[in-house]
This record gives C-alpha cells, sequence and structure tokens, in this order.
C-alpha cells in the first residue's frame, strides 16, 4: 500500500510526536517527500530523535497557533497531500492548559485548513482527531460516526471543535475547490518508543524498569486500545482513495475488534506478561480523589470505514502490547530502535488481517 505516497510531497503536522514520528518514518521508507511542521520533540527521551525520522525528510520547526508561519511552508513545499495531527493530545494537560489546548487543537486547525484552502494543488487532507469527540454516555456498545459530538473535558471538546471547523471548511471552501478531505477519530494507541506522562503504556515502563509495582488510576475503565500502526494505516488508506475517489471523504472512526476493547487493568496485566521480570500492577484509583473526570467506558463502531475504504485491524490487542514491549526492550538494551521500527512496520503491512 505504500508504493502509492512513492515521490509525492505529503505535509505532516505533529511530525515529531509519537504517532508523528512513526508515520514519518513509514513515509520514508515509502520514498514519499515528507515535510514536517512542528514544535520541537520534548527534552529528553523522545522518538522523534531516537528513529532519526528527521534524516530523510524536511522537519521544520514551528506552531500551528502561527498562521503565516504555517502558510510559508505550504507556500514553499506546495504539498499534495496533508495530514493534521498536531495538538495538544493530553486530557490531563488540558486540564492545567485549557487556553493552549483550545488555541492549539482548534485555531491550529483552522490554520492548516485555511492553508489548504490558499494552497493550489492539495489533492487530499486528512484531520486526526480523537476517538473522545462523542458526546459519552458510557455506552456498552460503539460509537458510530453519526453519533453527538461533545467533549467533556477541554482537550475532548476542543477535539469536537476540530471536527465541526473541518465539517465547515469542507462545506463552505473546499468541496468548491474540489479538495477532499476527511477526519479520523482514532482509538486509543500505544507501541514503542511513547514517553508520554499519564499515558499508560509509558507508566508500565517507568515502573517496571525501576522495580517498582503499576499503579493503574482507573484499572477498570475500557478503552479501545491499538497499535500505532493501526490508524497510520487507515490514515493513509483514507488520503489516497479519496484522492483517487472524491466520494470516499468522510467522517471516520478507527478502532480494535471488540475483542481488544479492554480495560487499562487488563491491558497493564499484558504488559507485565510480555515484559516479565517481575513486573506487576495495582490498583492506583484509591488515590484518585479530586482527580480530573475521564470516561469509564469507550468503544467505537468502525463499519464505515471498514465497509467504505477497506480497512482492518491487524493486529489483536495481545500482539499489540508484545510488539511494543519488544520496541522497549530494544531501547532499554542500547540497540537500533530505528532498525525495530522498520521491521515491525513490514511485518505489520505483511499480516493482511482475514
Amino acid at each position: 500500500m505504500l508504493d502509492f505516497f512513492k515521490g509525492k510531497t505529503i505535509l505532516i503536522t505533529g511530525h515529531t510526536g509519537f504517532k508523528g514520528s512513526w508515520l514519518s518514518v513509514m513515509l520514508e521508507m515509502a520514498g514519499a517527500n515528507v515535510v514536517g511542521y512542528a514544535l520541537q520533540p520534548p527534552q529528553g527521551e523522545n522518538l522523534f530523535g531516537l528513529s532519526h525520522a528527521g534524516k530523510d525528510m524536511v522537519s521544520v520547526e514551528g506552531d500551528v497557533r502561527d498562521y503565516h508561519g504555517l502558510k510559508a511552508v505550504f507556500g514553499k513545499y506546495r504539498p499534495e497531500l496533508v495530514i493534521h495531527m498536531a495538538a495538544q493530545p493530553i486530557v490531563r494537560e488540558s486540564y492545567e492548559n485549557p487556553l493552549y489546548t483550545y488555541e492549539t487543537n482548534v485555531m491550529g486547525t483552522v490554520n492548516v485548513l485555511e492553508c489548504v484552502r490558499e494552497t493550489p494543488g492539495v489533492a487530499s487532507v486528512l484531520n486526526v482527531t480523537t476517538d473522545k469527540v462523542y458526546e459519552n454516555r458510557e455506552w456498552v456498545w460503539g460509537y458510530r460516526e453519526t453519533d453527538p459530538l461533545d467533549g467533556y473535558d477541554p482537550y475532548s471538546n476542543s477535539k469536537s471543535c476540530s471536527e465541526l471547523a473541518t465539517h465547515s471548511y469542507k462545506k463552505s471552501f473546499l468541496d468548491e475547490k474540489q479538495v477532499p478531505v476527511s477526519t479520523a477519530r482514532a482509538g486509543n494507541v500505544i507501541g514503542g518508543g511513547d514517553f508520554a506522562k499519564d499515558r499508560i503504556i509509558p507508566d508500565c515502563v517507568r515502573a517496571a524498569v525501576s522495580s517498582k509495582p503499576i499503579l493503574v488510576r482507573n484499572p477498570a475503565s475500557i478503552r479501545p486500545f491499538q497499535h500505532v500502526l493501526e490508524p497510520l494505516k487507515a490514515y493513509l488508506m483514507i488520503l489516497e482513495q479519496q484522492m483517487q475517489d472524491p466520494g470516499k471523504q468522510g467522517y471516520y472512526n478507527v478502532g480494535p475488534g471488540e475483542e481488544s476493547c479492554v480495560s487499562a487493568g487488563r491491558l497493564a496485566e499484558l504488559f507485565c506478561q510480555y515484559w516479565q521480570d517481575g513486573a506487576s500492577w495495582e490498583d492506583g484509583s484509591g488515590g484518585s480523589y479530586g482527580e480530573p473526570h475521564e470516561a469509564s467506558f469507550l468503544k467505537l463502531d468502525c463499519s464505515s470505514i471498514k465497509g467504505r475504504i477497506g480497512w482492518q485491524p491487524s493486529w489483536e490487542i495481545g500482539q499489540a502490547v508484545e510488539k511494543t514491549v519488544d520496541w522497549f526492550r530494544v531501547y532499554q538494551g542500547h540497540g537500533d530502535v530505528r532498525a525495530c521500527m522498520e521491521r515491525q512496520i513490514r511485518e505489520f503491512l505483511a499480516e493482511e488481517p482475514e
């Protein structure tokens, strides 16, 4: 599937982040002309630096809140494909910095869409949002793309606003310019190289390396966990297919099968199973009084992307955790993490789902 991107110029916002680094490596392997626009990666451990993702691409330091800086990049490189991933992505951080979260996630999206509107030659656009855009009613069934948008916390709500801004730009400007645009609402991702705070797998790794029990804040919370390569493959399939057939553009959920929608406690249990070395986890919910609100149950109905785009998840949750632990073991042993990423990408793309 990567052959389509060979020689094409693709602009990625947020390329220095966790998902952006994996996507950059993927597209470099495909022979694409990758242009990235993002903040500097965080100091200390970060996947963008460890993977040397910047060596075969144009990496521009910039903030999506800076319209003129972003527009200059569009004007200079004239991308054919645009994938917008730059965001403030952490729920707990959004409670601490709501203004920054809204500025980045809402006006950052508007700036990208305005640049698309003003730049000739853009042929396909994808805005990556989140599964948390929905008005969460703690339903036991998966949310569908037609369900109401209304995220609870500032992060989720700002992403709902990002969706609505995309819908408006599509109807007001991009349809007339014949530029197909979609949004992708992906479930929780795991994978090697995620060092973010307040995410369960990085918390697991930090505790295991320190020989401490893993404290799981909300062990009963159900989430659509999936390996990071799952949504990245979906994003690329959407970009390709809507460019060839604008009728494929739309709003797509991207999540795992029913068996992989597991509790945070079950995810920690799987991590300990694959990490070994005496790794263990404990229920940390007893100390969560006063913690910010987070939904306890969330699943996605992904029948739309399966039916219209032909995407299917490839790795079930056990495989996803195993591959994640494999990456961190390579990193812990001072091995070649870029080679590990390329190997996992080849394995993932070779394993066609049944």
